[in-house]
C-alpha cells in the first residue's frame, strides 16, 4: 500500500470518525458523568468491540479474495451501492440537532438495555450517577456491548475497506496499516469527545455545524462509492 493511498484512507476515516455515532456519544456522556480516568475503561471496551468487528470483516475479505474472486467483485459493487445509500441518507437526514440531546438519548438506550451501566441516569441526576457510578469492569463491558450492538459496522467495513486494499499484493501488511489508521482516528476522537464535554457540544450545536459535519461524511461516502464502481468497471474492461 502506498503512503498516498494510506493518507487518503486516514483522512477519510478521521473525518468520518468525527461524527457523533454511538461510540462517540457514549464517550461524550460518560466523560461528563464519570470523568476522564473512569471513562478510559469504556474507551478500552469500545476499542475491543471495534477490533472484533474489524477482524471478522478482514478475515472474511481475506478468504473471499483467495477463494472466490468473483464474490469480491460483487462485494465491491454492493458495497458501493451501500455507501451511496449512506451518503444520501447522511445528507438528507442531517439536521441541526443537539449533541447534548443525542448523547442523553444514547445513554437512556444503553441504560434501558444494560441497566447496570447507568444506575441513576434515567432520573437525569448527574450527581447521583457519579455517586453510584458503576465498576470499572461494568464500564468496560458497556463499551464492548455498544460497539458489538452495531452489526452495521461490519457492512460498512466490508463496503469501505476494499477501495483501499490491493488484493493482488500481500494482504496482511495492508490490513495492519488500515487497522492502525482506523484505530488512531477513532481513539483520537474518542478522547476528544471524552475531554471536550460541553465545550465540544456547545461548538457543534451552534448553527448548522453538526449538520454540515454529517453532510461532509455523506460526500465522502459517495466519492468512495464512485471510486469503487470505477474500479469494478475498469476490471471488466481489462
Amino acid at each position: 500500500m502506498s503512503w498516498h493511498l494510506f493518507a487518503m484512507f486516514f483522512a477519510s476515516t478521521f473525518f468520518i470518525s468525527a461524527t457523533p455515532g454511538p461510540n462517540m456519544l457514549l464517550a461524550f456522556q460518560y466523560g461528563m458523568n464519570y470523568g476522564v480516568k473512569r471513562t478510559l475503561w469504556t474507551l478500552a471496551g469500545l476499542s475491543l468491540g471495534l477490533f472484533l468487528l474489524l477482524l471478522s470483516t478482514l478475515l472474511g475479505l481475506d478468504v473471499i479474495s483467495r477463494q472466490s474472486p468473483w464474490l469480491l467483485i460483487l462485494i465491491k459493487t454492493v458495497g458501493a451501492a451501500y455507501l451511496i445509500y449512506l451518503g444520501i441518507s447522511s445528507w438528507r437526514d442531517a439536521s441541526a440537532g443537539s449533541l447534548m440531546n443525542d448523547a442523553r438519548e444514547m445513554s437512556e438506550e444503553v441504560a434501558a438495555d444494560y441497566p447496570e451501566s447507568l444506575p441513576s441516569l434515567a432520573a437525569h441526576d448527574t450527581s447521583a450517577a457519579v455517586k453510584a457510578s458503576p465498576s470499572n469492569m461494568t464500564l468496560f463491558r458497556t463499551g464492548i456491548w455498544v460497539s458489538l450492538s452495531n452489526p452495521k459496522a461490519i457492512l460498512f467495513f466490508a463496503a469501505f475497506f476494499p477501495k483501499f486494499i490491493n488484493f493482488s499484493a500481500p494482504l496482511w501488511p495492508q490490513y495492519l496499516m488500515l487497522t492502525c489508521g482506523l484505530f488512531l482516528s477513532e481513539t483520537i476522537w474518542q478522547i476528544v469527545y471524552t475531554l471536550g464535554g460541553k465545550k465540544l457540544a456547545s461548538w457543534l450545536d451552534v448553527g448548522s455545524r453538526l449538520a454540515w459535519l454529517n453532510r461532509g461524511c455523506g460526500v465522502i461516502f459517495i466519492l468512495i462509492a464512485a471510486a469503487l464502481l470505477a474500479e469494478v468497471l475498469n476490471g471488466f474492461m481489462v
